[in-house]
């Protein structure tokens, strides 16, 4: 290109001429996928933006958000309670079914279009509601996850100790209620007739329940009671949003380097956890009650639910950060072989992680002499007050509880990260401009200030109480609304043959058969059933012997109908402002793809999303031809690229 002449042009003629030139070179240019060699402009977006450095990074980060915290104290208990080894079958069917062809197709939305959760809409601008309410969704659930991020962060704080605090009911905090294991006024006699203790009026409670409940939340009697902020947990709550932001300073540059370590150590935990359990006396009895299969169950509509709906929280479907983490990716990236990688090694993790808990709980069940569903917990219940009490029973008891919550840490950044970077990619997309793209980290560091005041009322002493009440109802059958409505406007809306032909120019083939069917018919059905389940099986909320009050749960479905309310009122919105005489051709416009719907670089719009001509540039380059005395030169001029390609060749012919 340096050998070029330089053409003398009238300055009428100098963007035609410059528009022509640019499609000279990338027709002449094959091998550079369509990219004008020395050309900025073309790159200049995903520079902006940013990408993964390598595929490595995408996929420990989608682990690492696949990966959380119900991993660990959610599913194992749902075995044990839906059938032990017999839940397994339904639980892979529906991962077979629902879970990987959701997660492939929120990759593939993401990664086509180098979009947020917001941006991707432009697929069916009407449908943009959606976008918003996968915001609404990961606001709600990263302001209550930090919390319980915070607290394990408290719990590893306090474990740099000789005795664990919550070994003995010698403290002040605790009542005369207290049975510890391990108190020298309790003897073995007692140890056990446990049994009976736990059956009388005057109920046990373990130090590590009162440790809980009496001095780290200092729990207030009602909802409404917030009563003070707990100042150790109020600086933990610091910490973690501290934490989260330096590791998404720099947006996924700087987390992608970071989920090398978050992503993987919870394994290196995982394994030295199970490696100390099945040595413990009584493990083998807590690993067969977790997976010792009850085949009647399997005929229960239950055991089906509670298998999609693990399934379907478990993977993040509809919170907006798969597409959000996917849409950093490269354009041509497999996400195919991806999807069905992250999914697995997400359900293999929760296998692995009962057998972990159980051979704990089975050896704490043994020298209790109780049956091991009297131990067997789930949810904070499981994280903070019976498995910090088995660990009280190791030797080394610090050095084993350090290790657990270090790996619940990591496991809740994992998951936060993506949150975060959902909320704060998803406005800058939004906005686009030069100045928020280059303030992209005063974005980040806003979200998480904001995060971490709304987190505070979580930091009270009611709090556990609104904690409980968000995850139960912001981030529950919102998400199934969410995700249905997404496949349908995916599917039906913007059509099915033109997503499998958009996927296709991405990957270089169509989704399998298997795929196509299960987006069309399969998972929507699925998503469909778990939604009915939600709500025949919905039961009022309540935390141990309390009873939320009616005014609670009304907010809790308040939180619940704020992310769904965002996509009607989005739809009508829009069109509104559409385009048309009647309310059919408004509703035609509003679903209608935008002009600016596709792949986000130039170079990868091929196909229908190639910019063709305008007419009105060719008759305009045809009325005025060049300086006809130059004609020579411009002959010699273009001859280097007419001579690499035969379209070229013509549009030179034509000039």
């Amino acid at each position: 290109m340096g050998t070029t002449p330089a053409l003398p042009v009238t300055p009428d003629s100098q963007g035609c001429l410059a528009g022509t030139a640019r499609q000279f070179l990338a027709a002449a240019y094959p091998a550079q996928n369509g990219a004008v060699p020395g050309e900025q402009g073309k790159q200049e977006k995903s520079v902006k933006r940013g990408n993964w450095g390598n595929q490595i990074e995408f996929v420990l980060t989608s682990v690492g958000y696949a990966v959380g915290l119900g991993n660990v104290w959610r599913f194992p208990y749902l075995c044990y309670r839906n059938g032990g080894g017999a839940f397994m079958f339904p639980y892979f069917i529906m991962l077979v079914f629902c879970g990987i062809p959701l997660f492939f197709m929120e990759l593939s939305f993401g990664q086509f279009a180098s979009q947020g959760c917001l941006g991707v809409w432009r697929v069916s601008p009407m449908f943009k509601g959606v976008g918003y309410g996968m915001m609404v969704v990961s606001t709600y659930i990263g302001i209550y996850y930090n919390v319980v991020i915070c607290i394990a962060f408290y719990y590893f704080f306090v474990s740099m100790t000789r005795v664990l605090p919550w070994t003995y009911c010698s403290n002040p905090w605790n009542t005369p209620d207290c049975v510890g294991v391990l108190d020298g006024n309790v003897s073995s006699r007692v140890a056990l007739n446990i049994t009976q203790l736990l059956n009388t009026t005057q109920k046990r409670t373990s130090p590590s329940e009162e440790y809980w409940r009496r001095y780290v939340l200092n729990l207030s009697d009602d909802i409404g009671n917030l009563g003070e902020v707990r100042l150790p947990l109020l600086g933990c709550l610091g910490v973690s949003w501290v934490v989260v932001f330096l590791c998404l300073i720099k947006g996924v540059k700087s987390s992608g380097k970071v989920v090398y370590f978050t992503a993987t150590f919870p394994y290196v935990v995982l394994t030295i956890l199970f490696v100390r359990g099945i040595t413990l006396e009584g493990a083998v009895t807590g690993i067969m009650y977790y997976l010792t299969p009850q085949w009647d169950k399997i005929l229960n509509a239950k055991v089906w639910g509670d298998a999609a709906s693990q399934i379907f929280y478990s993977l993040g479907c509809a919170w907006g950060g798969l597409i959000t983490m996917a849409s950093y990716n490269k354009f041509n990236n497999n996400c195919y072989r991806d999807s069905i990688i992250i999914s697995i090694t997400n359900c293999a993790t929760s296998v692995y992680a009962g057998f972990v808990i159980f051979s704990i709980l089975g050896f704490m069940a043994n020298h209790l002499g109780v049956d091991v569903s009297k131990v067997a917990d789930h949810g904070p219940g499981l994280a903070f007050v019976a498995y910090p009490e088995a660990l009280t029973l190791l030797p080394i008891s610090p050095l084993w509880s350090i290790l657990f919550f270090f790996m619940l840490i990591l496991l809740g950044l994992g998951t936060q990260f993506c949150l975060l970077e959902t909320l704060v990619t998803a406005i800058v997309d939004e906005v686009g401009n030069e100045w928020i793209i280059r303030k992209k980290t005063f974005v980040t560091l806003g979200v998480a200030v904001a995060g971490f005041l709304l987190g505070v009322p979580l930091t009270t002493q009611a709090g556990i109480y609104w904690l409980l009440l968000m995850d139960n109802y912001a981030a529950s059958f919102s998400l199934v609304v969410i995700s249905c409505i997404m496949c349908v406007a995916i599917m039906y809306i913007y059509g099915h043959r033109n997503y499998f032909k958009d996927i296709e120019m991405m990957l270089g083939f169509p989704p399998p058969l298997f795929f196509q069917i299960c987006w069309r018919f399969i998972s929507p059905a699925i998503i469909f059933f778990i939604l009915i389940f939600t709500v025949i099986q919905y039961r009022p909320i309540s935390y141990n012997e309390y009873v939320y009050p009616t005014w609670a749960i009304s907010i809790g479905f308040l939180m619940a109908l704020s992310s769904v309310i965002c996509i009607p009122i989005y739809a009508i919105y829009k069109v509104c402002r559409s385009e048309g005489d009647t309310l059919l051709e408004r509703l035609k416009n509003a679903t209608k793809a935008s002009k600016d719907w596709g792949p986000a670089l130039p170079e990868h719009r091929s196909g229908r999303y190639a910019p063709a001509f305008s007419p009105s540039t060719e008759s305009h380059l045809e009325v005025q031809p060049l300086q006809p005395e130059k004609g020579q030169s411009e002959a010699v001029a273009a001859s280097p690229v007419r001579g690499s390609n035969g379209s070229a060749h013509s549009q030179d012919s034509r000039l």
